[in-house]
């Protein structure tokens, strides 16, 4: 158990490393379309002491961090009023329909011509890839909260909506809707490529560049960067998630 546990996950990703590393070298793939594991680092400190890769990266968070928010501020707001009301729900219904199927990128036309070639464009595609996921969270976890806690409430004095939604419908919806938010997150990180590939200054737009010159090398780097950063951001919301439902435990 503890060999599977603490060495079979490290010797999995030397394999992996060993096998990129030798695909190049043998032959087998162009290194200039697949560059080996070893010219990374390198490549890495070029970027880094030139200065792009902290400001594509400041920029890239920036973006990232007002789409999330924008997009999941809406997206639970909408999601909650709709579960907690069945009038909004029928309301918007076919507006939701409509819109729901649209892909993100499909936005992209209507953000340049919004906003320009500019971080609001990156951000409103970001927003609207983030606001459905957590749109469907927030309502389906409303909608899911035991009728009998309601019920409950009511016995206790608390009828009106607002009441309702401190003391019953939101302490119950929250693990639904943080799991909605931890989905956002990724979407999120996903969707911020996309929306600089089309100028906006960031990783999606240096990515490009580099492939554009076939510095795949520089693409590697920065691909790998948006892992890392998303593997904290993740591992920070995790620790968030565990301390907000702590009273679970």
């Amino acid at each position: 158990m503890r060999f599977s546990t603490y060495l079979l996950p490290p010797l999995g990703l030397a394999a992996f490393l060993a096998l990129w590393e030798a695909v190049p070298r043998l032959g087998v793939v162009n290194p200039a379309f697949l560059p080996p594991p070893s010219v990374i680092p390198a490549a890495f400190m070029r970027e880094l002491s030139s200065g792009i890769w902290a400001s594509a990266v400041a920029s890239s968070l920036g973006h990232y961090a007002i789409g999330l928010a924008v997009g999941a501020a809406l997206g639970v707001a909408l999601g909650v009023l709709t579960g907690q009301y069945g009038a909004m729900e029928n309301l918007t219904a076919w507006v939701v329909r409509l819109l729901r199927p649209v892909p993100g990128l499909a936005w992209v036309p209507f953000a340049i011509i919004w906003f320009g070639v500019a971080p609001e464009a990156a951000v409103f595609i970001i927003a609207v890839g983030v606001f459905w996921i957590v749109y469907f969270a927030a309502h389906g976890a409303v909608r899911a909260v035991d009728r009998d806690l309601i019920e409950l409430a009511d016995a206790f004095g608390f009828r009106s909506g607002p009441q309702r939604l401190v003391k019953v419908l939101l302490p119950a919806a929250t693990p639904g809707i943080l799991v909605g938010l931890r989905t956002a997150l990724g979407q999120a990180w996903m969707a911020v490529v996309a929306a600089e590939i089309f100028g906006v200054f960031g990783l999606g737009q240096r990515m490009m560049q580099a492939s554009s010159l076939l510095a795949t090398d520089i693409v590697v780097v920065y691909m790998l960067t948006m892992a890392g950063l998303y593997g904290l951001i993740d591992s920070a919301f995790v620790a968030l998630q565990g301390w907000l439902l702590r009273w679970r435990a």
